[in-house]
């Protein structure tokens, strides 16, 4: 098993929690590390919702099936049977220890606020990626650390050409998509992960009509990705009804599918009434949703751009679970259409921009969204990077610098 870096974290979660739940997309390793888990750091008794003996067992007394069970204990998709909340709360009230439950989960509990607040109190929550380039190259990543830290980014030269790093943001992370040696075999196993999806996760979370719908919006969005979300355009396009957009987008970021980025303001009233950038939860999906190999971006190289903006936004989304500087991600956008790709925020409201470029040399016009932001937070502005495909680092000013892309994991 590639070591995933959210382990410690994980543990750290069991030693203090008497809940912790392990949530993100299927597929992404939740099993593999939650039975790592038991068999090497916290010895627990694991089953899976996912075997029907066991479903049964559970919907029909989650009482008597916790109480058979008996603790400490790994209940994987744990979202099959909600009523096991409920019954795990009365489990933790009646002794409060930490480490007596690691929940996996494959639908985001907080779209479930009956659910998420019977255990509000007692549950840790963690999300777990596809694998992070660092994971896949076997190291711990401190990108994030590094630009909130006081000194001054590392400037090496890249350690991959332009080519490779394509190659990689095609790849993607899910552990089953690295495994595939050619291009052919990771499109037919992304064919058969969303059909999985759709006919099995989505319509167990939500009976809903025009399923056959699902898979397009996917697409609408794979080929949207890095633009505003626009409901009403979507909405035309598939010929639906706009709440039953809406009713969709809910149900894919509620499986991790999507993961939209909300836009920043320093009033934190207009950052929920702005509309959010679209992401995918995994650029390779994104590829293969948008019929993206090697020999089309060759003929048109335009199309890596929005595709090398999502690979770098759910990079970051992944080391934000180890890193210590805790952070939102945002974008940010003026009315007149100037923009930043990724604003970081910590938890002091210090603010790193992240600009993102799929060509291989840089220019002085490629900082003016990050200066326009410099310019108006003023000392709440930390630093400025733009991330392309060159081989340099650059300091381009007070602050302001360009960086290889993978930077992001050799940091």
């Amino acid at each position: 098993m590639l070591y995933r870096n959210i382990a410690q974290r994980l543990l750290e979660a069991l030693s203090n929690s008497p809940v912790v739940l392990l949530h993100g997309a299927r597929q992404t390793g939740k099993s593999t590390l939650a039975q790592w888990v038991a068999k090497e750091k916290h010895p627990a008794r694991y089953v899976t919702l996912d075997n029907a003996a066991v479903l049964a067992a559970a919907s029909s007394d989650p009482e008597g099936f916790l109480a058979d069970l008996g603790t400490p204990a790994i209940l994987d998709e744990v979202q099959r049977v909600p009523e096991l909340f409920l019954a795990i709360k009365v489990v933790v009230d009646r002794e409060r220890r930490p480490g007596q439950f690691l929940l996996t989960g494959s639908a985001n509990v907080l779209f479930l606020p009956q659910l998420s607040e019977s255990l509000a109190g007692r549950m840790e929550i963690l999300t777990l990626w596809p694998f992070s380039q660092g994971e896949l190259e076997t190291i711990q990543e401190n990108f994030i650390d590094a630009l909130f830290s006081d000194g001054k980014p590392s400037l090496s030269k890249a350690s991959l050409g332009r080519q490779e790093l394509i190659q990689r943001v095609l790849r993607g992370g899910y552990p089953e998509s690295v495994k595939r040696t050619t291009a052919r075999k990771r499109m037919a196993w992304f064919e058969s992960y969303l059909s999985t999806m759709v006919q099995r996760q989505v319509r167990d979370l939500a009976n809903i009509e025009y399923l056959t719908e699902v898979p397009r919006l996917l697409r609408l969005l794979a080929a949207r990705v890095g633009t505003l979300i626009n409901v009403a355009e979507l909405s035309s396009s598939l010929g639906l009804p706009q709440t039953t957009v809406k009713r969709y987008l809910t149900l894919l970021e509620m499986t991790y599918l999507i993961q939209p980025l909300p836009a920043w303001s320093a009033s934190l009233g207009k950052r929920l009434i702005r509309s959010a950038k679209v992401a995918l939860n995994d650029a390779g999906l994104a590829a293969y949703l948008s019929g993206l190999d090697e020999q089309r971006i060759q003929q048109d190289p335009t199309r890596i751009g929005p595709l090398l903006e999502n690979f770098v936004l759910m990079e970051l989304r992944k080391q934000i679970g180890w890193s210590e500087a805790k952070v939102q991600l945002f974008h940010f956008r003026t009315r007149k259409g100037q923009e930043v790709d990724i604003v970081l925020e910590d938890s002091s409201g210090r603010l790193v921009g992240i600009e993102v470029k799929a060509s291989s040399t840089v220019v002085k016009d490629d900082f003016k969204g990050l200066k326009l932001l410099r310019s108006l937070v003023a000392n709440r502005f930390h630093r400025g990077v733009l991330l392309y495909t060159g081989q340099e680092s650059v300091p381009f000013g007070t602050g302001l610098y360009a960086l290889p892309v993978d930077a992001l994991w050799r940091t």
